[in-house]
């Protein structure tokens, strides 16, 4: 998926599966998080078709850049999965709400389209599935999420549509998916963000290397982060029962007008000194970057923040046409990375 730059952090905590009032990301919450893609499909005439699903995707790498100083910047995202589906006809809907369970112990009885549930459409059984109308259930407990399991977990009655909570514990969140022919009453499918900033220009960034030195003369910025992915599947099942990720790896290249060795003396860690000799050799292997994204070319208003950890040197490289400025750039790896709302977490 491509993404233009919008400064806000809510695409970063849906990916992560954080709240909405989360405000820092890390490489560590991609690990187990899934998401579910939809995309709703309409004729010329704005007349629904249906909803193409992608569910349980993971992320598998992510990438910021900045192609040039008059660029737009751009988010990439790479997401893996198993599945796709297309619902259509009396099942072309997908309709999801949550509860949070009010006691303990015995059934909960949740009549869909009534009981606080009012509005909402009939279930539409699963053509694939025999008998099957709930599309998926995943409570959540203790801040652990758990996919539940028809007739051990939970009971439909398509007759009367009541949903069935097995021995629920008070305070278990339930998120419930399932598919139906019309949609919520007085209800979009599709919400139309029109709050987030368009987009940001590359004007509108500053790049700092390790104690606070400002970065000059950046052409472009380029950052790719990947995952390494362990998900697993096991004999006698049809899902992934595990997922994980093995390795992390980030990298930075910055692209640059070769005017002076700035960079190099940060990587040296000789900033302050009339250093007279630069050895990569000698770089130091901790650098941290850090990227602010403020709203406008005045950088009054913070936006986003990005920084990286532990960065180390990895390539070096120079371009040196005839009759031109002579260009470098600089290639830093790591395994760490933060996304805030807060500039302060950086």
């Amino acid at each position: 998926m491509r993404q233009l730059e919008n400064g806000a952090l809510a695409f970063w905590n849906e990916l992560a599966n954080k709240a909405t009032s989360n405000t820092v990301v890390t490489l560590t919450d991609f690990k187990t998080s899934m998401v579910d893609i939809l995309g709703y499909k309409t004729d010329d005439s704005g007349t629904f078709l249906g909803t193409v699903m992608y569910p349980k995707l993971r992320t598998s790498g992510f990438s910021l850049n900045i192609g040039d100083p008059e660029a737009i910047a751009e988010r990439n995202f790479t997401l893996v999965g198993e599945d796709e589906f297309f619902w259509q006809n009396s099942n072309k809907y997908v309709v999801f709400f949550s509860k949070t369970a009010p006691a303990s112990g015995s059934n909960w009885v949740i009549e869909i389209g009534a009981s606080g549930q009012t509005g909402y459409p009939y279930p539409v059984k699963d053509p694939d599935t025999s008998g099957s109308y709930i599309f998926r259930i995943v409570r959540v407990r203790s801040g652990v999420n758990t996919f539940l399991t028809e007739g051990t977990d939970y009971t439909y009655n398509s007759g009367n549509r009541q949903l069935i909570i097995l021995t629920p514990t008070f305070g278990d969140l339930y998120k419930i998916w399932y598919t139906a022919a019309t949609y919520i009453s007085a209800t979009e499918p599709f919400v139309v963000n029109d709050s987030d900033l368009s987009n940001i220009g590359a004007e509108c960034f500053s790049i700092y290397l390790t104690a606070g030195q400002y970065v000059y003369r950046l052409q472009s910025v380029a950052v790719d982060v990947t995952f390494d992915r362990q998900d697993i599947k096991e004999v006698g099942n049809y899902n992934v029962v595990s997922t994980g990720v093995r390795n992390k790896t980030v990298r930075i290249t910055l692209g640059r007008i070769l005017e002076t060795y700035a960079i190099e003396e940060i990587l040296r860690n000789k900033v302050s000194a009339s250093w007279g000799k630069l050895d990569p050799r000698q770089f130091v292997s901790n650098s941290k970057l850090y990227i602010r994204v403020y709203d406008d070319k005045d950088k009054d208003t913070f936006k986003l923040g990005y920084s990286f950890a532990n960065l180390a040197a990895v390539n070096l490289d120079a371009g040196v046409p005839l009759d031109d400025y002579a260009k470098r750039g600089t290639q830093l790896e790591g395994e760490d990375a933060i996304i805030t709302s807060v500039l302060g977490s950086m």
